[in-house]
């Protein structure tokens, strides 16, 4: 297995470029959104502090890498992605892909994210297998997962608790050979 280093990952139209403390004000931002935290399973905004202190344990992590998701044509930063839980031994890995604009949202960009670091995953760093957990409300989120080959694999019954309300949380995995199976014909790969 590969050991990850900090570089960007170049898309058609979007570039993910490591993460740096000067993206923490979009993090703050994006986690002051009710709608947004409720969509991706958060429950609690977070202070500047708070920010700054899941920056630091996210550089001391080094079983995480993430991204600024950002806007080629105009150097935008309008979410954030990465790969987290990465347990090399058994070559798994789990994924994230927030597009926290929401000016932003329908326009393909979670799409070419999702492709970018699908790649990046298999194809460089070796993971043979990645997942995703989706609050089983957010049908958008589900088609999305879907629409790049995860497949849904078990319910975890009433784990998501906001507003006083329950949801399911629903367990999706993508393979490498599924991958390799549905992206034979995307050409050329991006280039990192």
């Amino acid at each position: 297995m590969k050991a990850v280093k900090k570089k960007s990952l170049v898309g058609e139209r979007v570039l993910l470029r490591p993460f740096s403390v000067d993206d923490l004000p979009y993090i703050q931002k994006w986690s002051n959104d009710a709608e947004l935290r409720r969509l991706i399973g958060e429950v609690t905004p977070m202070s500047r502090v708070d920010t700054e202190k899941w920056y630091r344990e996210l550089l001391a992590d080094k079983d995480r890498v993430w991204f600024a998701i950002v806007l080629k044509k105009d150097d935008r930063v309008i979410g954030e992605a990465g790969l987290l839980r990465m347990f090399r031994p058994w070559r798994n890995t789990d994924m994230t892909v927030i597009i926290g604009e929401k000016d932003e949202w329908g326009k393909g960009y979670g799409t070419e994210v999702g492709h970018l670091l699908l790649h990046y995953a298999f194809r460089q760093l070796g993971f043979h297998r990645i997942s995703i957990g989706v609050v089983g409300f957010n049908m958008r989120a589900l088609k999305f997962w879907e629409s790049l080959g995860f497949k849904k694999e078990g319910v975890r019954r009433d784990n998501y608790y906001y507003d006083n309300e329950y949801s399911d949380g629903i367990m999706m995995s993508i393979l490498e050979d599924e991958y390799r199976a549905l992206n034979e014909a995307r050409r050329p790969d991006p280039v990192a």
